[in-house]
């Protein structure tokens, strides 16, 4: 299953994953407006790489 990714996507994912667990620890600290932020990432960096494949997908036509 994880052969279809290529390590550019798995990092991504990865990265979307730490901020996700990032976030929750912020806001078990308290600081629920920095977790909330910090929340927002993983939407933007999961966008990004979708962002990059489908650029990838352009320039093989």
């Amino acid at each position: 299953m994880l052969t279809k990714f290529t390590f550019a996507d798995k990092l991504l994912f990865l990265a979307s994953f730490l901020a996700i667990i990032f976030s929750k620890l912020l806001y078990w600290q308290g600081a629920k407006i920095d977790a909330i932020f910090v929340g927002l990432w993983a939407p933007s960096i999961l966008a990004f790489g979708i962002y990059l494949k489908l650029l990838g997908a352009s320039k093989d036509e």
